[in-house]
């Protein structure tokens, strides 16, 4: 079954709108908020970072890549999506949410893990409507300056206008 979605927003704009910011509505600056831990974007810095995959095994199946996040930090939120890019052929595309999916505020103790899940389509090798991916690259949301990098082994990526790649929002994991 394909998951395909009807409506796309460019993930870096929804990590540039969705970043983590605060609720607070009083003003101010991060220093005026940081005595506030709870409230403090996740830094990639301080997460451990596992990757499965999926694999789509031929053109037109769909595979899926899940980066599961650990929190080595002091607690704090995510609230957003990842953003998550695609490095292919010299040019970098952003991937964009779910459809349907919303951004949701998410508070990880230390220790305590999330994940997302790309889904793709396989491409066609060679095909004009197929991104030859070597790369992908993520970052979190108010915390742009840090990507983590990761080496794409899983074929080209469909990108036609009904099979472009999308990106889950946080899920917890555990209880």
């Amino acid at each position: 079954m394909r998951t395909y979605p009807l409506t796309l927003a460019a993930a870096l704009a929804a990590t540039v709108l969705l970043t983590g910011c605060s609720d607070d509505t009083s003003g101010g600056d991060d220093v005026k908020n940081a005595d506030r831990p709870g409230d403090s974007a996740c830094a990639l810095g301080d997460m451990g970072v596992e990757v499965g995959a999926a694999a789509a095994p031929a053109a037109g199946d769909t595979g899926t890549v899940t980066v599961t996040l650990t929190n080595k930090g002091e607690q704090c939120t995510l609230k957003g999506f990842p953003g998550v890019d695609l490095l292919a052929d010299g040019k970098t595309t952003s991937v964009v949410p779910d459809e349907g999916a919303k951004a949701q505020s998410l508070t990880l103790a230390k220790g305590g893990t999330t994940s997302f899940t790309l889904t793709y389509v396989r491409g066609e090798a060679g095909s004009t409507e197929s991104l030859d991916v070597h790369k992908a690259s993520f970052t979190l949301p108010g915390d742009t300056r840090t990507a983590h990098e990761l080496k794409w082994s899983y074929g080209e990526v469909a990108w036609a206008s009904d099979e472009k790649p999308s990106v889950s929002g946080f899920e917890t994991s555990g209880d």
